[in-house]
C-alpha cells in the first residue's frame, strides 16, 4: 500500500465519522423530541459470562435511555456467535441466562425491547445463505470484526463460522429491518458491511427490502478493570453486576493505584487511579476531577472506599431486582418465550420480501 492510499484512506475514514457524527447527532434530536416512528433499534450481547460494570457503563445504561424514549428496541444475545472462537457449549445455557437477568437488572422492559437468543429463530439465520454472494473474499479477509476477534481469542486456525461473523452480524440487524444500531465511535468500521449487504441486496434483486443502516452514537465512557486493563471477568479484574456487596468490597481492595498519596486524575500519567476516579464519578454523576478534589491527599485507601461505597449503593437497587427474577425462573424463561415470538414474527416477514426479491416466493 502506497503512502498516497494510506493518506487517501485516513481523509476517508475521518470523512466517515464526521458525517456519522452529524447524522447520529440529528436523530438523537428526533428521538429526544419523541419523533421515534421510523427507527428501530438492534443491539446485543455474546453470553460469554454474566455482564459486569463496564458493560453498564458502556452500553446497558444507554439501551436503557433508548428504550425509556419509546424506540422500538430488539436486543439479541448472540449465543451461535460464542462458538465461533471458544468452547463453551456447556454453559451456553446458563450464560444466557445470567445476561437476561443482568439486562431485566439493569432496566430492560420485556414488555418495551424484545430480548431473544439468535439461535431459535431460523429465519434470522437462513438469511445468512441470502448475504452469502453480496460479499467476496477480501472482503471479509479484511473486515475488522473478524481480526479484532481472532486476536483477541489468540486464534491459530479461523473457522468458517468465525470467518463469516460479520456476516451473521449483518443478519441480526436486518432480519428486523433494524435501521439504528447505538456503537461508540471506533465500531463504526463494524456496521460498514451490514450497510453494504443492505443495499447491494436491495441494488441486485430490484428491491427495498432493507433500510439504510445508521450508528447511533454516544460517548460511551471508558471504564476499564481494577487494574487499569481492559475490564474482563477471565483477568479476575471485573466486578460483576451481580456480585455482593461483600465480594465488590474484596475485589476493589486489590485494586491497583500507585504510591502517591494526593489524588488526581491523570489518565496518562496515572491510568490506574483515573480509571478508579471515572468508575466513582459514572456512579455519582460528578467529574473524576471533582472526585479528585474531594479525596485530596487521602492516598489509594481513601480512593478505594470511596468507590466500594460509591459503587455498592449505585448497585443495591439493580442487585435487588436481580435476585427477584433469579427467584421466578418460569417467569425469565417466559420473557425468553415470548421475545422469540416477537422476533419470529418480524423475521417470517421479512424472509418472505426476500424470497419474493429473489424469486423464490413459489411453492412445492
Amino acid at each position: 500500500m502506497t503512502e498516497e492510499t494510506t493518506q487517501e484512506e485516513v481523509v476517508d475514514t475521518a470523512s466517515t465519522f464526521k458525517e456519522a457524527q452529524r447524522r447520529s447527532d440529528a436523530t438523537w434530536a428526533k428521538l429526544r423530541a419523541g419523533e421515534t416512528k421510523g427507527f428501530r433499534v438492534l443491539t446485543g450481547d455474546r453470553p460469554t459470562g454474566a455482564l459486569h460494570v463496564g458493560h453498564l457503563f458502556g452500553t446497558l445504561q444507554n439501551r436503557v435511555r433508548i428504550q425509556d424514549l419509546g424506540v422500538e428496541t430488539f436486543i439479541v444475545v448472540a449465543d451461535y456467535q460464542v462458538l465461533t472462537d471458544r468452547d463453551t457449549a456447556d454453559a451456553i445455557e446458563d450464560n444466557v441466562r445470567d445476561v437476561v437477568l443482568d439486562y431485566l437488572a439493569a432496566g430492560l422492559d420485556p414488555k418495551r425491547s424484545t430480548i431473544f437468543p439468535h439461535s431459535h429463530v431460523p429465519e434470522l439465520n437462513q438469511l445468512l445463505l441470502a448475504f452469502l454472494p453480496l460479499v467476496s473474499m477480501p472482503e471479509l479477509d479484511r473486515n475488522p470484526t473478524v481480526k479484532e476477534e481472532i486476536k483477541a481469542a489468540n486464534l491459530r486456525t479461523v473457522n468458517a463460522a468465525m470467518y463469516v461473523y460479520p456476516l451473521h452480524q449483518a443478519a441480526d440487524i436486518l432480519f428486523c429491518k433494524g435501521n439504528l444500531v447505538p456503537v461508540g465511535k471506533d465500531q463504526l468500521p463494524h456496521l460498514e458491511l451490514s450497510r453494504k449487504v443492505a443495499r447491494r441486496f436491495n441494488e441486485r434483486f430490484s428491491a427495498d427490502v432493507f433500510p439504510p443502516v445508521h450508528a447511533l452514537l454516544s460517548d460511551i465512557p471508558v471504564v476499564l478493570g481494577l487494574d487499569g486493563q481492559k475490564m474482563s471477568k477471565s483477568r479476575g479484574n471485573a466486578v460483576l453486576l451481580k456480585h455482593t456487596a461483600e465480594e465488590t468490597a474484596k475485589l476493589i481492595k486489590g485494586a491497583k493505584t500507585d504510591s502517591d498519596r494526593n489524588i488526581a486524575y491523570d489518565p496518562d500519567g496515572r491510568p490506574e487511579v483515573s480509571n478508579l476516579l471515572r468508575l466513582i464519578a459514572a456512579c455519582t454523576d460528578d467529574t473524576p476531577e471533582a472526585v479528585a478534589a474531594r479525596i485530596g491527599d487521602g492516598g489509594g485507601g481513601k480512593l478505594k472506599a470511596t468507590l466500594t461505597e460509591a459503587l455498592n449503593a449505585f448497585l443495591a437497587p439493580m442487585r435487588a431486582e436481580r435476585k427477584r427474577y433469579e427467584a421466578a425462573p418460569d417467569h425469565l424463561q417466559s420473557i425468553l418465550r415470548d421475545g422469540i415470538v416477537r422476533a419470529r414474527e418480524v423475521g417470517e416477514k421479512t424472509l418472505r420480501e426476500v424470497r419474493k426479491a429473489m424469486n423464490m416466493s413459489y411453492s412445492l
